[in-house]
């Protein structure tokens, strides 16, 4: 029987207290994390009756955490579209001071909301994976204030969903839905002339003298005679410094690195930096933030990290947890996740139709541990659907560049929202093209994956193969032709007819990577054959302990002598809900001694 939530236990309590955005910092800032006021709305009928003018809501909820969660305080895994939010936040004087902004963040809220202070609508949001903010200074006052929000994300097929079921129920390879706040939410103090956003773009080339790293610096001021200055520190050593003048609101600086330390999953090395933004001998704004130098590219069929061939041992990582569902319960919990990837030998982890918390990210930075960034995809396509993905596609990547930790794009997985590929849809090709091509001009500086799993389109930088195929004779048996010299695989596996390529695309020399492999179900103890999830008709799965290591080091010693393959993600880190294939349980106890696991991937020899 479940434990009654204890409200009490949660006053003045701020879950995932830390900072949000480890890469991007200012010393004024303040949790809104902790128990606001809730309701669900299934009549629709709070907008009509402004709950927004300080009506004070019926529930209660514990923020970041979703209502489908433990954590939440209301853990109902029923479809509520529409819920509000409220709560009252004071905010310190001297915030109002001087004509300071005073920003609103949001970590991620699922899907569409409205905010309103003090009765005011002040701003709204479309997209739940990414962050936004609000200034919210024009309408707060003195002492006491209210922030109502009301959130509606619908069963809709057509908006970027991920794992979450679009008819609420938890089957298969779908999960339960998130809806509303998931993600931190503070408050943060700010100059009205500040730094907006930045891009770090390292230089690591095949000279370590010209190591370097270009800073591209967006202000929120008017084109004026401000400077930026960009510092680099090795620990409490300033090892780099340029200053240029701002032209059009925008600053370009080169920041000269030679014989920069590499960032490398064995050797991670961060630098912090400080951004000033300067008024003569003023310093208007300061952010503090952080940088590795490494560089990712393609190139003779191989994937390159720093110049240099790299075999990616990749996991892959849904990011869910039994207690929080998308959100990670703690900072604790999120670091336990990556040392636990690397602990299994692992080097990298395609986080998987998720778009991650930023502290994920940043643990992955200084961990060492290589990311395929990835959207969470929609289940059909219109042209509302495309233009819903690419606004907040765009928006991910701008977020996320600057962590030296992804290595990879991946907009579109298993042509989730684009189903028509197979048909060769010019429509949906055109898309898809379109997105990587939006994908690089965006961030030209890492590869990308058209779409993960399939039907490639002739502009992957990578052709990733989704295919389970066991045990290892059947696999060996499958790229026979290839081994042979021949091509690849016409179709994938599985025998569903679904094509490896889209008409007229073709492999044009790109690394071959098997990007879902294995996916071993366990056996759940004591539930009859006839009620196992639909799952077991498809993937292969184990009884023991001691079998699921022997199936996997069969699987890799496969993997390992097909010479044309670069890389692979083994399905999956941990059991979701009732996909229990997880090398560890939903509970993060592994399955298998973690040893064994990583001395089968060291004796690869990749």
């Amino acid at each position: 029987m479940a434990t009654a939530f204890d409200w009490n236990e949660m006053e003045g309590v701020i879950p995932r207290p830390e900072h949000p955005r480890p890469d991007f910092v200012r010393p004024h800032w303040k949790s809104l994390n902790g128990v606001w006021e809730f309701a669900s709305d299934r009549e629709r009928k709070g907008l009509s009756a402004r709950w927004y003018e300080g009506r004070k809501l019926s529930g209660k909820v514990v923020v970041p955490f979703a209502y489908q969660t433990s954590l939440s305080g209301i853990d109902s895994k029923g479809v509520d579209e529409v819920v509000w939010y409220a709560r009252n936040f004071d905010v310190p004087e001297e915030w109002l001071a001087d004509g300071r902004d005073v920003l609103l963040h949001f970590g991620a809220v699922d899907y569409r909301c409205t905010v309103w202070v003090n009765g005011q609508e002040i701003g709204h949001h479309v997209g739940g994976h990414v962050s936004f903010f609000i200034d919210v200074a024009p309408v707060l006052k003195p002492g006491d204030n209210r922030i109502c929000i009301r959130v509606e994300d619908t069963q809709d097929p057509y908006q970027p969903r991920g794992k979450q079921a679009v008819n609420g129920l938890s089957k298969g390879c779908d999960y339960y839905n998130t809806t509303g706040i998931w993600q931190s939410v503070w408050l943060e103090s700010v100059s009205c002339m500040r730094v907006q956003n930045f891009r770090f773009t390292p230089h690591a080339g095949k000279d370590p003298a010209q190591d370097h790293v270009e800073a591209l610096v967006y202000l929120h001021a008017p084109a004026n005679d401000w400077r930026v200055r960009v510092e680099v520190l090795d620990g409490d050593h300033v090892v780099a410094s340029t200053e240029e003048d701002a032209e059009n609101a925008t600053a370009r600086l080169i920041v000269p690195l030679p014989h920069a330390k590499r960032w490398t999953p064995e050797s991670p090395h961060l630098y912090d930096v400080r951004i000033q933004l300067r008024d003569g001998a003023d310093v208007m704004d300061e952010v503090t933030t952080y940088l590795g130098v490494r560089s990712v590219s393609c190139r003779g069929g191989q994937f390159l990290l720093n110049g240099e061939p790299t075999y990616l041992k990749l996991v892959l990582d849904q990011g869910y947890w039994p207690e929080s569902g998308m959100t990670p319960p703690s900072e604790e919990a999120i670091r336990a996740d990556i040392e636990w990837c690397k602990r299994l030998g692992f080097n990298g982890a395609r986080k998987h139709q998720k778009v991650e918390d930023p502290r994920w990210l940043y643990w992955c930075d200084k961990l060492g541990l290589l990311v395929w960034g990835e959207m969470a995809n929609a289940r059909a396509w219109s042209q509302t659907a495309e233009e819903r993905f690419i606004a907040e596609w765009e928006e991910v990547v701008r977020r996320d560049a600057n962590h030296p930790c992804i290595v990879t794009w991946v907009p579109i997985n298993e042509s989730w929202g684009v189903p028509e590929l197979r048909q060769d849809n010019p429509v949906q090709i055109a898309f898809v093209e379109r997105v990587v091509a939006l994908t690089r001009r965006l961030d030209p500086s890492r590869p990308v994956v058209d779409n993960d799993g399939w039907e490639h389109t002739d502009v992957s930088d990578i052709i990733a193969i989704h295919d389970y195929t066991m045990p290892s004779e059947k696999l060996l048996a499958r790229y026979e032709e290839t081994l042979n010299g021949g091509p690849l695989p016409p179709q994938i596996w599985g025998g569903w007819g679904i094509p490896l390529f889209v008409k007229g695309a073709k492999y044009r020399g790109q690394p071959v990577m098997l990007t879902e492999v294995g996916g071993l179900l366990s056996i759940p103890a004591g539930v009859p054959k006839e009620k196992w999830d639909g799952l077991y008709s498809i993937y292969a799965s184990s009884t023991t302990p001691e079998e699921l290591v022997e199936q996997y080091r069969d699987l890799m010693q496969a993997i390992a002598s097909l010479p044309f393959v670069s890389g692979f993600c083994y399905t999956q880190l941990t059991d979701i809900e009732q996909e229990i294939n997880g090398l560890l349980g939903y509970d993060r106890v592994p399955k298998v001694d973690p040893e064994a696991v990583r001395a089968i991937h060291e004796a690869m020899g990749k």
